[in-house]
C-alpha cells in the first residue's frame, strides 16, 4: 500500500521541470533527466533560433551538454505516470492519505482503515470493497436494465408521438384540402349559376326588346304614312279650287277612316329572379326545386341488367335469355338509359349508389351508339362520372379528370340545364359540388345514363324521399 508521502514523492519525480506538470510522452536526454516531449522540443527550437544550435544542447535542469541523438522516449516512466494517475483518481483518502479499501454501508461511502476508527464511523457496518463490489454491481446492472426498459419505452412513446404528429398533420392537411375544394366548388357553382341566370336574363331582355322594337317600328311606319297623308291634304288646300274639289268626298272619307293601330302593351316586369343567399346557403333546396322523377327504360337495358318492377333499381348478373334484340338496346356495355328525355329547362335527379365499388352515371344524348365503338366522353355525347377500383372517382372528360371525394358519396345528384348547356354533379350526403362539365350545346334530347358494375346496384329514389 502506497502512503501519501510516497505518492507525493513519485509525483515529484514524474514532474516535468519545464512545465511543472506530470510528464506527457516523457523523453530522456544523455544526463538522465526527462521532460515532456513537447516541452523539450519547444526548448530545442528556441535554442536553434537564438544560438544556431546543431548537435549538442545544455540540459534545462543540470546544464550538462547533451547530444541531439540521445533523445529517447522513456516508456517505463510513462507507465509509472499512468499508474500515478490511477492512484490519484479517488482511491486515496483525502484526510489520511490511505487507500480507500473499505465501504461504509450506513453512509454509502468509501473509507480508509483510519476513517473506520474515527468516532464518525464508530458502530457503522463496514466491509472490504472487494466483498461488496459484486452485490452493488448487480444492483447497478438491475438499475441499468430498468433504465434501458424505460429508455425503450420512452423511444416507443416518442415514435408513437411522432406518428401522432404525422397523422394529425395529415388529417389537418386533408381537412384543409377539403375546405379549399368545397369553397372552390361553391365558387364554381355560384359562377355557373351566375352565368346561367345572366344568360336567361339576357334571353328575356332580347325577347321583349324584339317585341317592343317591332311595335316601335310599326308606329314609325304609321307616323310616316300620316305625315304623307297630311302633306297631301295641305297641298290640296293650297292649290286651285279645281284641284281642291276633285274627288274631295272620297278624300275626306279616306281621311276620316284613318285609324291608329296601337302596338301591344307589355308589362315591364323582369321574370328572371335569383335569390343569391338561398343559392349560397341551401344548394340542396335549389337543386330539389328542379327535381324530376326518373325511371329506367327496359328497352335500352343490356342483357346482363335486371330492372325492378317499378323500374327504379337495376342490378347486374348473368345474361338473360329471350331478351328481344333492338337497336335501342345496349349490346356491348352493361348500360341502361332513363325513360325520361329532356330538351329544355332545368332538371335534377338523384342516384342512390350506396357503398358500391363501381358505377357510371350522368346523361347522354338520345343518339349515342348502343353497340361497339362507344366512347364515353363529351365529344361523343356522354357527360358522366365514374367510380372504379383502380382509379377511384373520375369525370369522363377527355382525358379523364381525377376527382378527390371525401367523404364517399352515398347519393349522387345530377343537375342538367339544357339552355345553359351545363351538367353538374353533387354529393347529396353533404350537399357539396363534385364536378361541372365545360359549357356545351346539346344536339339532341338528353336522357339519364347509367353503367352498372357487379355487386353495385343503382337505385333511383322517387322525388321527395
Amino acid at each position: 500500500m502506497a502512503s501519501a508521502p510516497s505518492t507525493k514523492r513519485m509525483r515529484e519525480e514524474a514532474t516535468c521541470s519545464i512545465c511543472l506538470n506530470l510528464m506527457m510522452d516523457p523523453m530522456s536526454v544523455t544526463c538522465g533527466h526527462s521532460y515532456c516531449c513537447r516541452c523539450i522540443t519547444d526548448f530545442l527550437n528556441n535554442l536553434r533560433q537564438l544560438q544556431h544550435l546543431q548537435k549538442v544542447f545544455p540540459c534545462p535542469q543540470c546544464r550538462a551538454l547533451c547530444s541531439m541523438e540521445s533523445l529517447r522516449p522513456n516508456k517505463q516512466l510513462g507507465n509509472l505516470i499512468e499508474a500515478i494517475k490511477e492512484m490519484e483518481q479517488g482511491i486515496s483518502c483525502g484526510e489520511h492519505g490511505e487507500q480507500l479499501q473499505l465501504f461504509c454501508e450506513d453512509d454509502g461511502q468509501l473509507i480508509c482503515w483510519r476513517c473506520e476508527r474515527t468516532s464518525h464511523h464508530q458502530g457503522h457496518t463496514t466491509a472490504l470493497v472487494e466483498d461488496v463490489c459484486h452485490g452493488y454491481r448487480e444492483k447497478i446492472q438491475k438499475a441499468v436494465t430498468q433504465l434501458k426498459k424505460l429508455e425503450e419505452e420512452c423511444t416507443d412513446q416518442k415514435k408513437f408521438m411522432t406518428m401522432q404528429i404525422t397523422k394529425w398533420k395529415e388529417k389537418i392537411e386533408t381537412r384543409r384540402q377539403k375546405i379549399r375544394c368545397d369553397f372552390e366548388a361553391l365558387q364554381m357553382f355560384l359562377q355557373k349559376e351566375q352565368a346561367s341566370y345572366l344568360w336567361r336574363l339576357e334571353k328575356e331582355e332580347k325577347q321583349l326588346l324584339r317585341k317592343l322594337r317591332d311595335g316601335e317600328a310599326s308606329l314609325e311606319k304609321q307616323s310616316q304614312e300620316l305625315r304623307n297623308h297630311i302633306q297631301g291634304l295641305e297641298e290640296r288646300c293650297q292649290g286651285p279650287p279645281q284641284k281642291l274639289l276633285k274627288d274631295v268626298k272620297d278624300t275626306l272619307d279616306k281621311s276620316w277612316a284613318v285609324k291608329l293601330e296601337a302596338p301591344e302593351t307589355y308589362v315591364l316586369e323582369v321574370l328572371t329572379t335569383c335569390n343569391v343567399s338561398e343559392l349560397y346557403f341551401d344548394v340542396k333546396k335549389m337543386l330539389k326545386s328542379n327535381q324530376v322523377s326518373v325511371t329506367l327504360d327496359p328497352a335500352t337495358a343490356h342483357r346482363e341488367l335486371t330492372l325492378s318492377e317499378d323500374r327504379r333499381q337495376v342490378t347486374r348478373g348473368w345474361p338473360q335469355e329471350n331478351i328481344e334484340a333492338s337497336p335501342r338496346r345496349f349490346s356491348t356495355l352493361p348500360c341502361v338509359l332513363g325513360y325520361e328525355g329532356f330538351s329544355s329547362g332545368k332538371h335534377f335527379f338523384e342516384v342512390d349508389v350506396g357503398e358500391g365499388t363501381g358505377w357510371d352515371l350522368g346523361v347522354c344524348v338520345e343518339s349515342v351508339p348502343r353497340g361497339s365503338g362507344i366512347k364515353q366522353k363529351p365529344q361523343c355525347g356522354f357527360w358522366a362520372i365514374r367510380l372504379c377500383r383502380k382509379r377511384g372517382y373520375i369525370a369522363l372528360t377527355y382525358p379523364p379528370t381525377p376527382l378527390f371525394l371525401n367523404p364517399q358519396p352515398l347519393v349522387v345528384g345530377v343537375f342538367l340545364d339544357c339552355e345553359a348547356g351545363l351538367v353538374s354533379f353533387y354529393n347529396m350526403t353533404t350537399g357539396v359540388h363534385i364536378f361541372t362539365f365545360p359549357k356545351t350545346s346539346f344536339s339532341d334530347t338528353v336522357r339519364p345514363y347509367f353503367q352498372v358494375y357487379h355487386c353495385s346496384p343503382l337505385f333511383l329514389p322517387p322525388p321527395g324521399e
